[in-house]
């Protein structure tokens, strides 16, 4: 067996890396493998990359030793390890012991096949061994945890513990642990602005961005330009990867910002998707309560949201009274307009779960493109849509046994009835709203393939019950559900929510959501909004994106490849940097991949040697020359230029935005700030300028910040913190975006101060981001 070669420093007891190094070392003694340790700074499996990730780092060390990784326990495997990281980490560094320890009760009690109780160690085994030792081993209270402590003592008499405790325990250091490795660019000190000071400001009036007020509804305005806008609502039983933001909700978020500066009445709505299959069998993995998991996710969405700068106006959730009375009103309308009908289908039981597996529980091979883990709903290999009892070779996802056939009866959504309706409004609302062309191509296939009755209710406990007789125990299929959701948010937010929901000749709706989600917004949710005989508002522009890739392969939470929503802020990028590499590398014709080494050369020569420079440069020149105080200016032809070469180009954005050209706008916004920084190139300013040649100089500075203003709005929908910080600087309000550049600082306004806008980036800083992010490379 190859040698196992890792970095280990000197670790103190009770701290992150005194774990790490035990669930590495003693995997490693647990296949049996030899050992070589080197002295390093942090805690790292030396192997074709760099594995800092204790838990991925006993994953690799466990493959490459005699154990079958296609046996069906390891779905269970993965299911008890994903709770160890997610719940029972957290809770211990905490210091909420007695919590943790209840948690992982019920892990083994629930997992018990996953714990030895003689025989070598497993990969579970060590991961919680790793965790739990330093509490287990002073722990008295053996009563109240004795499964626990059967486990643990059996395996604390094992050889491979004994040794890596041992090897562990010798590089103790009698110094404090050393802080977790926090990765950082390089630092500018900033100088703190003041406040905006109106006395000493000469802005023409009517510029400032209307900002809704705390506690201000939000409703359609009789002859204003309406726009409701939604993104995909995300899972609640999962973590947000930067694939999953830019794909909906960053990408929402930048047109509504857009929509507000434009003066448009605005409402963004989205929130957690909570019920349906996938968080049932998430919950039971976690041995918790579909609610306990729903809230817990939810609040780590709503977290990363905000600290992205998403601008929802309202965040909700799908499981609220709303959501139930108005998915149960379009399903009763829908059967007492004959589009719903009953019927009872062959489904797939589980004789060892005495359950009914819902599409989610069953895995098997893909019969079209024969995948092998396909889902019972969709396929990822091919992106087929499967009925559960199609797939060859079922297994249930919970114990990996073979299921049988039973019956049950069920809601149909006659869809085939309902493709003529549904053909006529996508051919309306993709022409009028100017589809994004993965969303019409994903339509028209669906609609050419022929649209085909689909069941509409699930044997689940957690969902929206359908309220018949008979139908007890039985919910709603989530993607009957979910789109509801937007309604039902809605409802949440306001009482009058109708008025944006069901007012179509007022109200125009833009969606925004990756391409795997089309379909069910395009087809299915049109589909029963028209049977529902209701005047729904219905989708006016669909924009989707295709799949953002990390590094050359994709984003992966158990094999530590890539950045989650969660930990994006433990790099020391901040938000806005974040935002601006995420949408200029949208992926919106074609997949794109991100790429550390893109992400510092976006922001070294693009944010700071751009647009930095250019803003920087001209404020400071005010400060220093003119004491703050903005100049007279006498148009000359290179200004004349300038501001025809700016109108292009800010005719250009609006034209792009309006079309939600998201990524095109950005470049031309950035083309924008190009432009001014050449204009001051081209004019020569200088210390000789100021002094020789006073009024070109005066107008020159005039101009620029001028120019500045401006950027500021247009870089608004992408870098909100930015435009404010620029506004802050040049003492102006945050402005609403023109239709044209015309100078509307005034001669004799004071500006506030200066601050760097960006900071430069380490080309170092690669190596380790990969490190710390993981590198498929």
């Amino acid at each position: 067996m190859a040698k196992i070669n890792i970095t280990l420093p000197k670790l103190t007891p009770a701290t992150k890396p005194f774990i790490h190094a035990l669930k590495v070392v003693l995997a490693t003694h647990a296949v049996g493998a030899s050992l070589d340790i080197r002295a390093g700074d942090a805690v790292e499996l030396l192997d074709e990359r760099i594995i800092v990730d204790a838990n991925a780092a006993a994953r690799h060390i466990f493959n490459t030793g005699p154990f079958d990784t296609t046996n069906p326990l390891c779905l269970l495997q993965d299911a008890a390890i994903e709770r160890e990281e997610a719940v029972i980490a957290p809770l211990l560094a905490k210091k909420k012991v007695a919590e943790a320890l209840s948690a992982v009760e019920r892990t083994m009690t629930h997992y018990t096949r996953l714990f030895t109780k003689e025989g070598p160690l497993g990969l579970v085994d060590v991961i919680y061994f790793g965790a739990l030792y330093e509490v287990l081993k002073s722990n008295t209270d053996k009563d109240k945890y004795s499964a626990i402590y059967a486990w643990y003592d059996a395996v604390s008499k094992t050889k491979a513990v004994v040794e890596a405790v041992s090897i562990v325990m010798a590089q103790l250091s009698n110094k404090s642990a050393k802080k977790a490795f926090v990765p950082k660019t390089k630092s500018v000190e900033k100088e703190p602005l003041p406040e905006r000071n109106t006395t000493t400001q000469k802005i023409k009036q009517g510029l400032s961005m209307k900002k809704t007020e705390p506690n201000e509804e939000i409703l359609p305005v009789q002859g204003k330009r309406n726009i409701m806008i939604t993104s995909a609502l995300p899972y609640a039983n999962n973590i947000p990867h930067l694939g999953n933001i830019v794909g909906s909700t960053l990408s929402a978020d930048v047109y509504a910002r857009y929509c507000r500066a434009r003066g448009y009445n605005t409402l963004y709505i989205c929130g957690t998707d909570e019920y349906g299959t996938a968080t049932e069998t998430k919950a039971l993995e976690d041995g918790v309560t579909c609610q306990e998991l729903c809230d817990k996710y939810h609040a780590i969405h709503r977290d990363v949201y905000k600290w992205f700068e998403i601008s929802f106006d309202f965040f909700g959730r799908t499981t609220t009274p709303q959501q139930t009375e108005i998915v149960q009103d379009v399903f009763k309308k829908a059967l007492a307009n004959g589009f719903m009908y009953e019927q009872s289908m062959t489904q797939l039981y589980c004789e060892h779960c005495q359950r009914f597996l819902a599409d989610r529980y069953v895995e098997g091979i893909c019969p079209s493109c024969k995948y092998i883990d396909a889902r019972g709903d969709q396929c990822d290999g091919c992106g087929m849509l499967i009925n559960a009892p199609d797939l060859i070779d079922p297994r249930c996802k919970l114990d990996g046994n073979k299921p049988v056939m039973r019956d049950s009866s069920h809601f149909f959504l006659d869809l085939q009835r309902l493709q003529g309706d549904v053909e006529k409004f996508f051919e309306q609302s993709s022409t009028e709203g100017k589809w994004s062309p993965n969303g019409i191509s994903i339509t028209q296939s669906w609609l050419k393939e022929g649209l085909k009755p689909r069941c509409m209710t699930r044997d689940l406990k957690w969902g929206v019950p359908v309220p018949l007789p008979g139908y007890e125990g039985k919910v709603f299929y989530v993607w009957f559900d979910a789109p509801i959701g937007y309604p039902s948010i809605t409802a949440n937010y306001t009482k009058h929510w109708e008025q944006w929901c069901k007012n179509p000749e007022n109200v125009k709706m833009y969606q925004f959501m990756g391409k795997d989600n089309v379909p069910f917004h395009s087809v299915v949710y049109p589909a029963a909004q028209i049977a529902s005989g209701d005047n729904w508002t219905k989708v006016n522009h669909i924009s989707t994106t295709e799949y953002l890739n990390y590094e050359g392969g994709k984003f992966s939470k158990s094999r530590n490849l890539g950045v989650f929503g969660n930990n994006a802020e433990d790099s020391g990028i901040p938000p806005s940097v974040w935002r601006y590499y995420l949408l200029s590398s949208r992926p919106e014709t074609g997949d794109s991949m991100f790429t550390w080494s893109e992400l510092i050369t976006k922001n070294n020569s693009e944010l700071l040697n751009n647009l930095g420079n250019f803003v920087n440069r001209a404020i400071k020149f005010v400060l220093a020359k003119y004491d703050g105080v903005l100049p007279e200016m006498a148009v000359s032809d290179k200004e004349e230029a300038l501001f025809k070469d700016v109108n292009t180009l800010l005719s250009q954005y609006n034209e792009q935005l309006e079309n939600v050209k998201i990524r095109n706008a950005l470049a031309t916004a950035m083309a924008i700030s190009a432009r001014g920084n050449q204009y001051l190139q081209d004019s020569g300013l200088s210390n000789a300028t100021f002094t020789g040649q006073r009024s070109k100089c005066d107008t020159v500075l005039n101009v620029a910040i001028n120019l500045i203003f401006l950027l500021s709005a247009v870089l608004f929908p992408y870098m909100p913190s930015v435009s404010e910080t620029i506004c802050l600087q040049i003492n102006a309000p945050l402005r609403s975006i023109p239709d044209e550049f015309t100078c509307d600082i005034l001669p004799g306004h004071k500006l506030s101060g200066s601050t760097y806008l960006f900071t430069q980036i380490d080309e170092k800083m690669e190596a380790q981001w990969k490190q710390k992010y993981g590198s498929s490379a």
